[in-house]
């Protein structure tokens, strides 16, 4: 029988979160990050917000350890509004943290330290580390920012961060797993390739236990996830030809203006048109146009 697997968008797990709510997976890895030695899980305090969803924002993973307030995120597509959207997540972990504190007395409020990761296993090409700056948004550059925040970006892709993924065997395996999704989803209907990295990573002991205990629920997931990946790849591919548009059509109009006033039905039709080939034929029509009419008059009617 042909088996169906549903994930809902607003599914509150992804398969990264799944496996790292494993108080001891997490530990190994903050281990494997910082270089630790910590031997008991239960130091750890789950600071996830539950369901929290605040202009599209949610966490992967946050936990409390040596006065650190963790904030753990996995990316497949690359994501440069990290900072922006750490800092408002942040913020309300924040107001939840002190809500028994007064910020309007004179004794200091003593807050953990904040500190960001996002582990990347993208295609896209990007360097071992990456260090991403919310000033990096900042409308105009300045040289010392009143408010700053750092998230440390890890390509665990193309052979990069071995010895990170030798310390975490489990982060190792969770990218041997996504690869293997993303090679049959290549050849395969999504759920037949997600069915069968599942089956053969079992096989080959790659994430076994947990692929056998959350089969069903994995699967629901990573077929979801996938179709978010390459939904966000259609999307970002939509808005890099609507940007080369909006160029030609911006030269068009540069042209045009030389010659005279461009009456605003022109200007509205050259700004909306998106198709590049159209928009290269009447960019070379506006650079031999003598006029703003006769450019006007070789267009097709609209």
């Amino acid at each position: 029988m042909e088996k169906h697997y549903k994930a809902v968008r607003n599914h509150k797990d992804t398969v990264f979160r799944l496996l790292f709510a494993d108080k001891k997976e997490l530990l190994t890895l903050y281990n494997a990050l910082n270089g630790t030695d910590y031997h008991d899980p239960q130091r750890l305090r789950m600071y996830t917000l539950e369901n929290a969803i605040y202009m599209n924002v949610k966490n992967d993973v946050s936990f409390l350890l040596d006065a650190e307030l963790n904030l753990y995120e996995q990316q497949s597509t690359y994501n440069p509004n990290m900072p922006l959207r750490n800092l408002i997540y942040i913020a309300r972990q924040l107001e939840s943290y002190i809500r028994m504190e007064s910020i309007y007395s004179s004794k200091p409020v003593r807050i953990p330290v904040p500190r960001f990761v996002v582990f990347y296993n993208g295609t896209r090409k990007q360097p071992e580390q990456k260090i991403l700056r919310l000033s990096d948004s900042f409308e105009k550059e300045i040289a010392e920012p009143e408010l700053e925040l750092k998230v440390l970006m890890l390509n665990l892709g193309s052979g990069q961060n071995k010895k990170l993924l030798e310390k975490c065997a489990t982060l190792k395996e969770y990218c041997l797993f996504v690869e293997r999704i993303r090679s049959y989803a290549a050849r395969l209907p999504l759920e037949e390739a997600v069915e069968r990295a599942v089956t053969e990573c079992i096989r080959e002991n790659i994430l076994a236990d947990f692929l056998i205990k959350q089969r069903s629920e994995v699967i629901a997931m990573s077929i979801f996830e996938y179709n978010e990946e390459e939904e966000l790849k259609k999307i970002r591919a939509d808005e890099r030809e609507l940007g080369k548009a909006e160029g030609k059509a911006e030269d068009i109009l540069s042209l045009l203006e030389k010659l005279g006033p461009v009456p605003a039905s022109l200007h509205e039709r050259i700004m909306s048109e998106t198709s590049l080939e159209l928009l290269g034929q009447w960019l070379i029509d506006a650079a031999r146009a003598d006029s703003v009419e006769a450019f006007a008059k070789r267009l097709p009617p609209s």
